[in-house]
This record gives C-alpha cells, sequence and structure tokens, in this order.
C-alpha cells in the first residue's frame, strides 16, 4: 500500500453507538434470553435482538508508520486512526488514515502529509475454519501536486483484493487498477501477502508475515521497468499484547528492495526496521 499505516496531522476517530432506551428491571426479574436481552414490562417480557449493524472505531500512537515494510514517515511517529461499519451479513466499509511523509520527502515542491484510505467488501465464513474476504481499497492523498518530475503521477492508487483465511493462516492478493504509490504506467501491479497470527500466552500474539510487491510496466519510456526498479519482498515479525484496555505492540520489519528505488533523503526507505504502539479499539 494496508499500503504501508505509518507528524500528527491526524484528528480523532468517531463512533456511532446506537442508543436504546428500555424500562429498567431487576436482576431477578429479567428471565435470560437466547438471542439478545430482555426486560419487563407489566406482565410481558419483550426480547430485544442484536443489531445487525455494528460501528467501531480505532486510534493508535505509532513511533513510525510501516506499510509493506517501507517507511511511511522517515522513522517519525505516526498517529493513526479509523471507524468500521459491519453488517451481520458480511458487508463492512470504512476510513482510516494517517500522517505521512515519503512523498514529499521523495519529491520536492508537492506536499502531501495524509494517507486517508476508504474501501469496502464482504467477508465471512464457510466449512467450519475457513474464511474469506473480497474488497476495494482506495488510497487516497489530499494535497497539492505542482512539480510532478518524469515518471511521477498523483500517488493516489485504487486496489482490489481477496483473501482466503485457515483458522490462523491467511494469504491476501491485491492488484492495483490504477497506477500505483505515484510510478507512472504501473496498472496491474500486484501484492501477495501471507500471515500467520497465533497466541502464544495469555492475551499475547505472535504475527509472522512475508510479502511481495511485483510492479509492471515502465515510467520513462525507454528506461528502467518498474519491476527493476521497484519490486521487492518484505519480512515482518511481531507480537501484540492485550493489557490495561490497550493494546501494545512491538514489529521487526525488512525488506530487499533495491536503493535505486527506494533510496529517500540518502536512506533507504524499505531497511530494517523497529516499531513500537499502543492502539486502542473502541
Amino acid at each position: 500500500m494496508r499500503k504501508i499505516s505509518q507528524a500528527l496531522v491526524l484528528a480523532s476517530v468517531v463512533s456511532l453507538p446506537a442508543l436504546l432506551s428500555v424500562p429498567s428491571a431487576s436482576a431477578a426479574e429479567v428471565p435470560a434470553a437466547a438471542t439478545g436481552e430482555a426486560t419487563r414490562h407489566k406482565d410481558d417480557v419483550h426480547v430485544i435482538p442484536p443489531s445487525e449493524h455494528t460501528v467501531t472505531g480505532n486510534v493508535g500512537l505509532y513511533s513510525q508508520y510501516i506499510y509493506r515494510g517501507l517507511t511511511q514517515t522517515n522513522e517519525k511517529p505516526a498517529l493513526q486512526g479509523g471507524f468500521d461499519y459491519a453488517h451481520a451479513s458480511g458487508l463492512y466499509a470504512g476510513v482510516w488514515g494517517s500522517n505521512i511523509s515519503w512523498f514529499s520527502d521523495l519529491n520536492a515542491g508537492n506536499s502531501a502529509s495524509l494517507e486517508l484510505d476508504t474501501y469496502f467488501g464482504f467477508k465471512n465464513s464457510f466449512a467450519g475454519d475457513f474464511s474469506y474476504d473480497v474488497g476495494f481499497l482506495r488510497y487516497n492523498y489530499p494535497g497539492s501536486y505542482p512539480a510532478l518530475g518524469a515518471g511521477v503521477v498523483k500517488p493516489n492508487t485504487n486496489e482490489l483484493y481477496g483473501a482466503i483465511g485457515y483458522k490462523w493462516l491467511s494469504a491476501k492478493y491485491s492488484r492495483a487498477i490504477s497506477d500505483i504509490f505515484g510510478v507512472a504506467d504501473s496498472k496491474d501491479t500486484s501484492y501477495l501477502d501471507l500471515s500467520a497470527n497465533f497466541e502464544v500466552a495469555d492475551k499475547l500474539t505472535l504475527g509472522l508475515h512475508a510479502g511481495k510487491q511485483a510492479y509492471k510496466g515502465t515510467a520513462i519510456p525507454g528506461g528502467a521497468s518498474n519491476d527493476s526498479l521497484y519490486s521487492y519482498t518484505d519480512y515482518k515479525i511481531s507480537l501484540a499484547k492485550e493489557w490495561a484496555g490497550a493494546n501494545w505492540g512491538i514489529a521487526f520489519t525488512d525488506t530487499n528492495a533495491k536503493n535505486a528505488g527506494y533510496t529517500i533523503l540518502g536512506k533507504n526507505v524499505g531497511r530494517s526496521q523497529t516499531v513500537v504502539s499502543v492502539s486502542k479499539t473502541f
């Protein structure tokens, strides 16, 4: 790109809980109900069915924003957050944002300090332990672009994705249906993501990840191919702990990104990194 989440430009995240007011009753007066919450009104018992709609929010602070193995904030902190809507059928949609600096750092005279992603899709489970997820993701980079050089386009990107999971294993394939991340003639670039996440202790999760970004096209006619400049593989190992009402994490990342394609401000943005974070979902 996640696209890549991570200098603080993103504000807070707003959730939209549904409010429902009912007459109160003591615990002794209210029988248990398998399908929802029961309340007593005079001589009748009314059951409130579970809502088919869920809205959640999330906010997090990261020591830097790493996406697909590449630092997006020049190794500086990132404030990230968003909110998600989910329907019981499996339909979902959401918005997520983070501060960034990579495009402006690489392309002087242009200004893009925010990544604001919008997405929607459908996910569900089947055959017991299997799951699937298909959807569309739009990476939005609002900003000013008066000085785009040869082979460079606005970084706004559209991707389609599909994933399949089995228990704690998952595989996800993303394909750009536009130019991707500011590289001209890069439509049909793809990313294959293999991940494993499993609990190794109480509320302590180990994550393992490997991904392959494969570029298409040639940004500058007659020049080097996008594949030779920008294709790379990334790796990540992470630990996440739920504690004191928040999620605490540490991740170690690395890539084989080439200096020719990924040197920004004198540093390879795909070099090995460590990220620490704290986040909360509400």
